[in-house]
């Protein structure tokens, strides 16, 4: 099943989702299709949210990813729909409660579930679709899927705690925000590729390589999110600044912190560790940050992890499914929101 291969340079298309989504049009139509259905109730409150859920839907990268991963290594089963379905389901559940711990009223530019409703139905509602992610786990009747699930469950919840405690300025370095993006995102994509893979009982070795392209990928994907906060894009779909203004110091403040000195810089440092955060302080933290090449060393990090997501792919015979996985990264790196 895992060939040597060589990786070469591909054109990167405009559509990229499109494109991406080409060699598994029939099982996303069918995976849109069970997500709608999973989220169905005879619960009037939770049928409006899980219908406003829907609407707002995003590009469901994440089952792409599994969907294509099991492609890639055997054809796609009722495993793969149930495990990819699990996975959204779960994604789901954690962007709805991320947006009451984070105060967030905007999701893909429209109101979140708790500005739209309220707290309370936010959380029961996220704790709804999360039980309904574990169910559709269950289906799979397989025992390593189940695990893997159920692990990136902690996960999330842990790298979310994980911010909390090292939102201090003295405890950010760029040791502690790689484990918090690995355990808050990458390691999503990475169960993600990973069930793919044992929906269609791939190999050890490939296994472990798509686990690696999918973690690779997420870091690249949640760093090039940070990079977004020190925007002034309003395509983006969200406030940019949040990330400031909620206490989070990502790489590209990281390394500006560490690697500058002087007044303004102390001046910063006390805006942060003192949450001073008016709209003219983010706006000099976002000039700062990118005057002194923050911005510009978050990018480079970015597109390294990139380069080291398609890297894992190498080892796989050339397949559409491939090419589909290698654009997921180009699109993780270079997308505009």
């Amino acid at each position: 099943m895992f060939t040597f291969a060589t990786h070469t340079k591909m054109s990167v298309p405009m559509n990229f989702i499109e494109s991406i989504k080409r060699p598994i049009l029939n099982e996303m139509q069918l995976f849109a299709k069970t997500f709608a259905e999973s989220l169905s109730t005879d619960n009037p409150m939770l049928e409006s949210v899980n219908e406003y859920v829907l609407q707002k839907s995003g590009k469901q990268l994440r089952p792409m990813m599994a969907m294509l991963s099991a492609k890639m290594c055997g054809p796609v089963n009722q495993d793969t729909i149930n495990g990819a379905l699990s996975l959204e389901l779960l994604h789901t559940a954690s962007l709805i409660h991320d947006d009451v711990v984070d105060d967030t009223t905007e999701r893909r530019g429209k109101p979140s579930v708790n500005a739209r409703w309220t707290n309370k139905i936010a959380i029961l509602s996220g704790d709804y679709i999360l039980s309904k992610a574990l169910s559709c786990a269950v289906k799979t009747n397989s025992l390593p899927i189940i695990k893997a699930i159920a692990n990136i469950g902690m996960q999330l919840s842990d790298g979310e705690l994980l911010q909390l405690v090292n939102a201090r300025i003295t405890s950010s370095t760029e040791e502690n925000y790689y484990t918090i993006i690995r355990k808050k995102t990458a390691l999503l994509f990475s169960t993600c590729t990973e069930v793919g893979g044992l929906s269609v009982n791939a190999d050890e070795k490939s296994l472990a390589h798509l686990r690696n392209f999918g973690e690779y990928l997420g870091i690249c994907f949640q760093i090039k999110d940070d990079i977004f906060d020190y925007s002034t894009d309003i395509q983006i779909g969200k406030p940019t600044g949040n990330d400031i203004r909620d206490g989070k110091v990502t790489l590209p403040l990281i390394y500006v912190l560490l690697n500058t000195a002087g007044e303004l810089r102390d001046k910063i440092l006390s805006w942060v560790e003192n949450k001073d955060f008016t709209p003219e302080n983010i706006e000099t933290i976002t000039q700062y940050t990118h005057d002194n090449g923050g911005v510009k060393y978050a990018i480079a990090q970015m597109e390294a992890f990139k380069n080291k997501a398609i890297e894992e792919l190498n080892g796989f015979a050339d397949s559409e499914e491939k090419k589909s996985l290698i654009l997921c990264a180009e699109y993780a790196a270079s997308r505009e929101f």
